[in-house]
């Protein structure tokens, strides 16, 4: 029977989905390590759990192996050691290697988790991504924008979801950035070239350096211009058929890409641009399951329960390749207006009437909520529909018809 730990700072829907499905695999003793009260956890989640300890900080390294030792000593031992943050990796990484848990070493989790030695490590494989430097000071910064023009993207080395990255136009908003922040050797500053394209994401399984099974979905638009753009309501779609000739190329470099960074056994998201004249170039990989509802959809489109499936991987190194049934899709539906609270939700029963059928899952604010900050937005509508057409004429229709209103 495996004594799994699983860290889980605090238990958001998403991650409490994890933890119970890692929970219900088969001969399984969970513990979990989080930074909340267990009594602050939902109650279906307690009564599954073998063992809980709460700790301060757990990207603490040293604070969490104290509680992973204390976790394990409840258990008896600790054979698998697993989390589904990006954020996370390098920590987890660090106590399995401490502790002797198999599993994501060190040197991996940092190929993945710092998005410049990423890079680095793609194009001496000879893979395609866009042009970076990580940037020690603000001469560094200035003198790679003169050397590769303009627009320019701007990011943290170990961001996550596309959060703090900016584009900048010209050199004077580069020299404002850099004069609020100042980069320096312990806080440096990762600026790439400017893909334009369409982008894409390449999910998928690896056991023992082989890559197993995949996934592949379209950005409508980019997650940058999402950014930009707060009023911009996004989607997501999963075409039903990934066979094509357009997805040759990805489908070469994205196993050559987890070759290089070292991802032995788990799941990845890579996200990719197809460039207007037809090369690609590889964006970001993350060695952990998709965020933004794009777990949920792998599910929706090949019709089985993806976190389930996540857990075993991890616990038992098992993975069984579903197919893929159905196209899905996601709308992404963020508040329009400059008021801090949604009033009202306008289109819903039209959507109902035309769209009701296809619907799989929604969650959609109530009149009075305050607005939220980040790209996912407010709320979301997941559809799903054998034909790939109808899915993407259904996003389309949602775009039109759903209007989320402040005051």
């Amino acid at each position: 029977m495996p004594n799994v730990v699983f860290v889980a700072p605090y238990s958001a829907p998403a991650t409490v989905r994890f933890i119970l499905s890692a929970a219900a695999e088969r001969e399984v003793r969970l513990g979990l390590v989080t930074q909340e009260p267990l009594d602050n956890l939902p109650g279906e989640l307690r009564q599954r759990l073998a063992a809980h300890w709460k700790v301060d900080n757990a990207l603490d390294p040293a604070a969490l192996e104290w509680a992973v030792r204390g976790v394990a000593e409840k258990l008896g031992s600790a054979d698998r050691l697993i989390g589904v943050l990006e954020h996370l990796q390098v920590q987890l990484a660090h106590v399995r290697e401490r502790l002797g848990i198999p599993g994501m070493g060190v040197e991996t989790a940092r190929n993945f988790r710092d998005k410049a030695r990423m890079k680095s490590v793609l194009r001496q494989a000879g893979l395609p991504c866009a042009r970076h430097h990580l940037a020690g000071s603000a001469a560094e910064a200035l003198d790679f924008a003169a050397a590769t023009g303009f627009p320019l993207v701007v990011k943290p080395p170990a961001g996550a979801g596309a959060k703090a990255t900016f584009r900048v136009d010209r050199r004077r908003h580069l020299e404002e950035i850099l004069a609020a922040s100042p980069p320096s050797s312990d806080q440096p500053l990762l600026l790439e070239e400017h893909l334009t394209g369409r982008e894409r994401t390449f999910d998928g399984v690896a056991i023992d350096g082989r890559l197993v099974w995949h996934s592949i979905s379209h950005y409508y638009p980019t997650p940058l211009e999402v950014l930009e753009n707060p009023w911009i309501q996004w989607c997501i779609l999963f075409p039903r058929d990934v066979r094509g000739p357009e997805y040759e190329g990805i489908m070469r470099q994205g196993g050559r890409a987890l070759q290089a960074l070292g991802l032995r056994t788990g799941v990845f998201h890579l996200e990719w641009f197809e460039l207007a004249d037809g090369r690609l170039a590889i964006s970001e990989v993350a060695a952990r399951p998709p965020g933004a509802q794009l777990t949920s959809m792998l599910g929706f489109s090949h019709d089985f329960d993806f976190y389930r499936a996540w857990a075993r991987l991890m616990i038992h190194g098992e993975f069984e390749p579903p197919e893929r049934r159905y196209a899905a899709g996601a709308v992404f539906l963020r508040a329009q207006g400059a008021g801090s609270r949604i009033i009202a939700i306008r289109g819903l029963d039209q959507a109902q009437r035309e769209l009701g059928d296809m619907v799989v899952e929604a969650r959609l604010p109530e009149p009075g909520q305050p607005r939220r900050e980040g790209y996912e937005g407010d709320g979301y509508v997941l559809l799903r529909h054998p034909q790939t057409e109808a899915v993407r004429s259904g996003l389309n229709r949602l775009l039109d018809l759903l209007r989320l209103e402040t005051d």
